[in-house]
């Protein structure tokens, strides 16, 4: 039987990835510094969440190839509360956001086409760019006193085949929001080249300081398309519920032709779509655990930081995460072996694209005591041997 060259992955279980099965496997204890479902982090949802989903008119098959109505109009309504006006024909409906970019790609890119992604980023743009036959380019995030982008960096990854740039807002995993000054650089590129800005806004809820202003607000003579959906701004992953905005001078053909993407699939289901206004509506208080859980994190994790002035970690202004700066003595994979055999689990920052040694990525979306043991053993493993190989305390000898 043969196989695409699309899907010629590497399938094989990592070193990392067996090791972690194996202590789950075997009942040992894990403080988990990964946690990026918040269903399975202790939060209290409504209890009447699931009663949004008994809407009778759900009975009814109504293929809309944008979404329902009403749904649609939810999702601007969530716009509108942010002071930016999104009409519902500018809306299309899909299960995830990764469904988006695979719409998008679909959109804007033929077999070869490039997307430029900043790097530090999500790794899953790999697997989403290589299902539609499309190459990645990337381009720097650098760090001075908080990240920011490169914008010579961006320039030089845009190439003849280039049809989009990529960003998140903030951005997974560094956590930054993108500031008018750098939305005005990447937008002043897009003009020259003739490129399409894609922003993924699933963390926008979620700053420290105020709320960021949505791209869905449009920039000048810029084709944008925003994505986002439930899994973040409600918690709610398992619904399957997210969207593409479409902004710009060319939104109407686009929203013609991304009408037609979505109707071949028809993939959002009518119950969560009846359900969407509701739980649209009542997303503030599952964000203000949210947002409550991170901020105390972060805290604990910068108290316990004091204790090592070795470690440090980079600036973070929303989101989940936080980018920690480590001794780098051996390859983060090391690192994060020896974390695991002492009962921690953390993402190393290649993961990312970081550089391979140096760098940890910790969520700060895990339950307060369970965090805490984590970072006290990560503390303590740097404290006791500054990443060689001496025992540092376990997870047992920490509770």
């Amino acid at each position: 039987m043969g196989f695409s060259k699309r899907t010629n992955w590497n399938t094989q279980e990592s070193a990392l990835a067996r090791a972690h099965r194996e202590r789950v496997e075997a009942g040992l204890p894990i403080a988990d510094l990964t946690a990026s479902n918040p269903t399975l982090c202790g939060f209290q949802f409504d209890e009447n969440l699931l009663e949004a989903l008994r809407d009778e008119r759900a009975l009814e098959y109504d293929p809309q190839p944008k979404g329902l109505l009403r749904a649609r109009e939810a999702v601007c309504g969530y716009y509108a509360e942010k002071g930016v006006a999104v009409a519902p024909d500018h809306v299309v409906l899909t299960t995830s956001t990764s469904e988006a970019y695979s719409f998008l790609f679909r959109l804007l890119c033929d077999s070869g086409s490039e997307i430029v992604v900043p790097q530090p980023g999500y790794p899953l743009f790999d697997f989403l760019a290589g299902l539609d036959d499309v190459r990645l380019k990337f381009a720097p995030l650098v760090y001075d006193h908080g990240w920011q982008i490169d914008p010579e960096g961006f320039k030089r990854a845009v190439t003849a085949e280039t049809r989009a740039i990529v960003l998140v807002h903030p951005n997974n995993p560094t956590c930054h929001f993108t500031k008018a000054w750098e939305a005005e650089e990447l937008a002043r590129i897009c003009r020259e080249r003739d490129l399409v800005l894609i922003v993924d806004e699933v963390f926008l809820d979620y700053g420290f300081e105020g709320q960021p202003r949505s791209f869905a607000a449009g920039l000048e003579g810029v084709d944008v398309f925003v994505v986002s959906g439930l899994s973040k701004i409600a918690g709610l992953p398992q619904m399957k519920a997210a969207w593409i905005v479409a902004k710009g001078p060319h939104a109407e053909e686009a929203m013609e032709r991304l009408e037609v993407i979505a109707d071949t699939f028809l993939s959002m289901n009518a119950p969560v779509q009846h359900a969407m206004p509701a739980w649209i509506g009542g997303r503030a208080g599952i964000q203000r655990q949210i947002l409550e859980r991170v901020m105390a994190n972060l805290a604990e994790l910068d108290v316990q930081l004091k204790r090592d002035r070795v470690l440090t970690r980079l600036a973070v202004e929303g989101g989940w995460y936080a980018v920690m700066r480590v001794p780098a003595l051996e390859r983060d994979e090391q690192t994060v072996m020896a974390l695991l055999e002492r009962g921690v689990w953390v993402h190393p920052g290649y993961f990312f694209g970081m550089e391979e040694s140096g760098w940890l990525v910790v969520s700060l979306l895990g339950p307060p005591k369970e965090f805490s043991a984590g970072v006290t053993g990560i503390v303590d493993y740097f404290r006791t041997n500054q990443g060689g190989n001496k025992r540092g305390a376990s997870i047992q000898e920490l509770g």
